[in-house]
Formats: structure tokens, sequence, C-alpha cells
């Protein structure tokens, strides 16, 4: 069981009660009661305070891993319940309805819909009550929304997100059925991965200042060395149909752009010399932000990092004090 690509940082917390018991088959959502960051909601749960989440979504949609999914969480006064979800503590309003912004709402549906595809998931189920939820025995390929409110004398989720349990199943399951049942340009191609080209050069400092303006549009690039040209790219994707939607989105910001399936190469960084960055690599960070657009601390850069994950332009760093955040590969030389 694996974790989550969408994950911007880590704080892992020491609550858990090891590898489930349970197979998976249940989303359980929550307010953590505060417009709080993802490294903030990571951290409210220290050794000694007997909680813990699997995830939490800060105030602006940065995902936070504290407890492995493999792992039970301490979450919804129900060990049942911990057994077989995957619990996920989201940033709100103080007071009731503990609203939650917009980024929120949207992560949580695309960090479920995630969850789902990883786990041979294809569809959510809220069955509006806990009396049906909980007599129901879902089928291998289905999850069930639970709510906190059902086993504590609490309102968590807040009546804002759980008026919206019926939309929430609805938002995921739209996103799961784009990924697994559409034809033409939106089915899946097994191993075949789609890759948005933003250039071609001979000349690498051509391909940088390319690459520059690409991220200061806000798009995660790379650029890698493909037959003797420096080549910027974008995204790694699985789905042909999201290829095309990130292309549309490129065009219209006006670039010049195409969709190829060519997308091995020797991924190059600031220095110039092509490198190939892999799960494993020692690396160093050579830019200033995280992907998220937050900037990185002088310590943090003076120090050697492992790469835990890479997805499409970016790669999870690992550190030894137990966090991690997403970088571009583009920032990034071996070290």
């Amino acid at each position: 069981m694996s974790n989550s690509n969408l994950v911007d940082c880590t704080v892992y917390s020491p609550n858990h009660s090891g590898t489930r018991t349970h197979t998976l088959d249940t989303l359980t959502p929550h307010c953590v009661v505060g417009q709080l960051s993802a490294e903030a909601i990571g951290g409210c749960f220290p050794k000694g305070r007997e909680a813990s989440r699997n995830y939490g979504i800060g105030h602006d949609g940065r995902v936070c891993l504290i407890v492995d999914e493999s792992n039970r969480s301490w979450c919804t006064s129900s060990n049942s319940n911990d057994q077989r979800a995957i619990t996920i503590e989201c940033a709100s309003d103080k007071t009731d309805p503990y609203t939650m912004k917009t980024a929120v709402y949207e992560k949580l549906i695309k960090l479920c819909a995630d969850i789902c595809k990883r786990n041979g998931k294809t569809k959510v189920l809220w069955l509006g009550s806990k009396e049906k939820t909980l007599a129901y025995t879902p089928k291998s390929n289905e999850m069930v929304l639970t709510a906190h409110r059902w086993f504590a004398n609490k309102s968590c989720p807040g009546e804002w997100l759980y008026s919206r349990y019926g939309d929430l199943a609805n938002r995921i399951n739209a996103l799961l059925s784009t990924c697994s049942t559409g034809t033409g340009s939106g089915s899946t191609s097994g191993s075949t991965m789609y890759y948005v080209q933003v250039g071609a050069y001979s000349v690498k400092a051509n391909a940088d200042a390319q690459n520059a303006k690409l991220k200061a549009a806000g798009y995660d690039t790379i650029i890698k060395l493909i037959g003797g040209l420096y080549k910027v790219q974008t995204g790694a994707f699985g789905v042909k149909a999201n290829a095309d939607a990130q292309l549309a989105k490129l065009k219209a910001a006006g670039f010049d752009a195409f969709v190829t399936t060519n997308g091995s190469g020797s991924q190059v960084g600031s220095g110039g010399t092509a490198q190939t960055i892999k799960v494993g690599s020692t690396v160093k960070i050579t830019g200033s932000t995280y992907s998220t657009g937050q900037q990185i601390p002088d310590w943090v850069k003076k120090q050697t990092h492992k790469v835990s994950q890479i997805d499409g332009a970016k790669a999870l760093l690992g550190y030894p004090g137990g966090i991690s955040s997403w970088v571009n590969l583009s920032d990034l030389a071996l070290a």
C-alpha cells in the first residue's frame, strides 16, 4: 500500500497502531478547526497526544503525510472505523459550520480519487446515514464515506463539509470515471506516458530562458537532454486527456507546445550538466523555492537529500528530521 504523490510535506506522527487489520474500504474526512498550514496540521499530533490522521490538507490545499496509508491512525474514536479508513484532516474555520476554503475542498476531492485509484477502488458511496453505512458491506471496488460525529460527541467534520458528502462522492466518482472508463483521448494506455513539450533547443541557455518563462507562469517544467537537444517538457501523464488539458492551458497562455510520448532522456539541472535523478538519488537543492512556491530555508539547501518519490517534474525529498517536501527536478543536482 503506497502513499499519495500529492503529498507536499511529511510530518510523521508516532501515534498509530501499525499495519491495518482490515481491508481499506472507507474514507473519513475531518475538520481541524483552524485555518492551519499543512505542516501545522502535521504538528498537531506529537507523542503523547494520543491522536493522529493519515493526511492533513492545509488552508492553501497543500497536503501533509502524517501516518502511512498502510497503518491505522488514531482518529475517529472508533477502532473499527480507523482500521478500514484513510483519515484526512482538513483546515477549516474555527466556528460552526467550520467552512473550508475552495483549495482545501478541491484537494480533498483529488486526494480521495488518488487514494481510490491506487487501491483499486472505482466507486465512492455516500449512503446518507450512519445506520445504512455501518450495515453495508462495501464491494471490493468500493469505498464508503463515514463521519467522526457518528462515533463521538463531536460536530466533526462540520456541517459545511458533512452537507456536501453527496457532492464529494459525485466529484470523486467523476474523476475515477475519467481515468478508468474513458475512450479515445480520455483512455489510459497501459505503460504509455504523455508529455507536453514547450521547446527543443541546441543551446542550453535558450532552454533555460524558456524554462524560466514557464516557471514564472506557474508551470512545473524540466529540461531533458534527448537526441542531442535540450527539450523543455511538463508533465508525465498516464491519461492522454490530462496531457491534452495541459496543452490547452499552455496554448491559451501563449506558449507553442505539443503532446509527445518521447520523454525518456537525461534531466538537466541549472548547472547544465546532464544527470539522471531517480528514486534513491542523493541530491542538493539548487533552486530557491519548493514546487509550491514557498521559500526554501538556507539550512535546507545546505543539506543533501534522498529522493523518495518522483512525479512528473517534481521530486519528493526525504530529510533525516522526518520532514520532506516536493521540489522541481530542474532545481536539483546530483550530490
